[in-house]
């Protein structure tokens, strides 16, 4: 009977410890998270708004794409289109102290860009409608590499509402914005470089 005991304890124990640890939040992220998950499966048009950049911008004249594209409970990708050029995904997770956003960067052949993953994380607990991902050291160490060090005050900004997304990149001097319109979903395009359908 001792055995018997013993082995169920055993056998108890072993189980307790194979469950992943919970994977924990705050309700402003889950709410931002959640908000976003919500248009799944779904594509919308979006235009620039603000671009304080000096010289033509690559953007100008293309249509712009964002798909909301593979959702989890973790992870949500985002590919942003631009024109023909599919080689951009934004990558959002939750890691248990927060929310990661991610660029995904990669070539038509799906290989990585030199300039890939860089982003950022939250610091606060922002808001269900908006969150700011100031540059994290992987990201910073990528752009001294680079030899993009003003890159290195960057913050990205994502804000979510019933009628509209948008992006936005902000640094001393420098300002990017491209709006969302969440009233009128499109066809989705085909999947991102990289990626499979």
């Amino acid at each position: 009977m001792k055995y018997l005991v013993a082995s169920m304890l055993v056998a108890a124990s072993s189980v307790a410890a194979a469950r992943p640890a919970p994977l924990v939040s705050i309700p402003s992220h889950d709410g931002f998270f959640n908000n976003i998950a919500a248009y799944c499966g779904k594509a919308y048009e979006g235009k620039v708004s603000v671009d304080n950049a000096t010289g033509p911008s690559s953007f100008a004249g293309k249509k712009l794409v964002m798909h909301v594209r593979r959702c989890n409970e973790r992870e949500l990708q985002v590919p942003f289109h631009v024109g023909d050029d599919a080689s951009r995904t934004w990558i959002i997770t939750k890691t248990g102290s927060g929310l990661s956003l991610k660029h995904d960067h990669r070539h038509k052949d799906g290989s990585d860009d030199d300039s890939t993953m860089y982003g950022g994380h939250t610091l606060d607990a922002g808001f269900a409608n908006a969150q700011s991902f100031p540059a994290d050291q992987y990201s910073k160490e990528l752009f001294v590499n680079q030899g993009i060090p003003q890159s290195m005050g960057n913050t990205w900004q994502m804000y979510i509402y019933p009628k509209q997304f948008t992006y936005r990149l902000v640094r001393e001097g420098r300002e990017f914005r491209v709006d969302f319109d969440l009233t009128k979903p499109i066809t989705p395009p085909s999947a991102p470089w990289g990626y499979e359908d």
